[in-house]
C-alpha cells in the first residue's frame, strides 16, 4: 500500500490548461508541493523534447497526466518517470475514449494503456464535455460572435465543470493507502444538456442573443478548415461528435461523487459565473 504524504513532489503535465492549472491551485492551497509543468512554464515540459522529461520529473512521486498528441511517446514517458521514483498517476483522458476508433484520439488510448502497465497505482480521469470550452478557449469566439454551430443535434451531454475535475484529481493524488488503485473514473455534471440548450442557458445569462446551429458533419467540417483548423484535427473532432450523437455518453455520471462525495457543479451555475465574468459579451 502506497502512502503519499505532505512533502511528496506532484508533477502536474498541462499546468497552465484548464484542468491543470485548477489543479495546481487547488493542491498548492492544501500545503501540497507541486510542480506546474508547461511548455512555457517555469517547469518546462515538452511531450517533442524527450530532454525536458528528466528535469520535470526531479522529486516527483506522483503526476497528473496529460495525453500526449503523439501515442508514441506516453509508454517512454511513464517508463521514465517509473525509473524516475514516480509512485501513482492520474491519467486524464475522456469519456467514450474507448469507442472512438482509430486512429482518432490514440494519444489519450495510449496514455491509458501506459499506467495500467505501469506497475504502479494508477487513476483513469473519462470525463465528459468541459464547461469551460465554453468560454475559454474553443467556443468562445463563435459564441460572442452570437453562432455556435456544430454537428449535434437532440443528443444531450452532462457538461463537468473543470474545477470538479481538478478536484477530484486532487483527491486522487493526495489519498491515503491506494483503495482509487485501478479505477476507471467516470465524471461528469449533474445533468444532461443538449447543445442547442447549453448555449440558450448561456444566452440568458449573458442577456444577450446567440442562436445555435446544427450543422451535417460535412458542414462543420467545411468551416472548420475554413477557419484554418488541419485536416485531421477536424476529422477527430468529428470522430468525437460521432460518438457523442450515439447518446452513449448521456446519461450523468456518478464519479464526481463517488470521489468527493458531493455533487458536481450545475452548468446553470457555471454560465452564470462565467457571464458575469464578460465570457460571452458580444464580440
Amino acid at each position: 500500500m502506497t502512502t503519499m504524504t505532505h512533502t511528496d513532489s506532484i508533477l502536474v503535465l498541462g499546468g497552465t490548461g484548464k484542468t491543470g492549472r485548477r489543479l495546481v491551485s487547488g493542491l498548492r492551497a492544501a500545503g501540497r508541493a507541486v510542480r506546474a509543468a508547461s511548455r512555457s512554464g517555469a517547469v518546462r515540459f515538452d511531450w517533442d523534447d524527450q530532454e525536458s522529461w528528466a528535469p520535470a520529473l526531479e522529486g516527483a512521486s506522483a503526476v497528473y497526466l496529460m495525453a500526449p498528441w503523439d501515442p508514441a511517446s506516453a509508454q517512454p514517458f511513464v517508463k521514465r518517470a517509473n525509473e524516475a521514483g514516480v509512485r501513482r498517476f492520474v491519467a486524464l483522458s475522456a469519456r467514450g475514449i474507448d469507442r472512438v476508433p482509430a486512429p482518432y484520439f490514440q494519444g489519450m488510448a495510449a496514455a491509458e494503456q501506459a499506467v495500467r502497465d505501469s506497475g504502479v497505482e494508477w487513476t483513469i480521469l473519462r470525463p465528459s464535455n468541459f464547461n469551460q470550452n465554453f468560454d475559454e478557449d474553443l467556443w468562445r469566439a463563435p459564441l460572442r460572435a452570437g453562432r455556435l454551430a456544430l454537428p449535434m443535434g437532440p443528443e444531450p451531454e452532462p457538461f463537468i465543470d473543470a474545477q470538479d475535475i481538478a478536484d477530484v484529481a486532487a483527491a486522487l493524488l493526495t489519498a491515503e493507502g491506494d483503495h482509487h488503485h485501478g479505477q476507471v473514473y467516470e465524471i461528469s455534471g449533474p445533468r444532461a444538456l443538449t447543445f442547442g440548450e447549453a448555449v440558450a442557458t448561456m444566452a440568458g445569462a449573458a442577456g444577450r442573443s446567440i442562436r445555435y446551429v446544427e450543422l451535417t458533419p460535412e458542414e462543420y467540417r467545411d468551416e472548420l478548415l475554413a477557419e484554418g483548423v488541419p485536416e485531421d484535427v477536424a476529422d477527430e473532432l468529428n470522430a468525437l461528435f460521432a460518438e457523442l450523437r450515439t447518446g452513449r455518453s448521456a446519461e450523468p455520471a456518478d464519479g464526481v461523487r463517488r470521489v468527493l462525495g458531493r455533487e458536481p457543479i450545475d452548468f446553470g451555475d457555471y454560465a452564470a459565473r462565467a457571464a458575469a465574468a464578460g465570457a460571452w459579451a458580444e464580440a
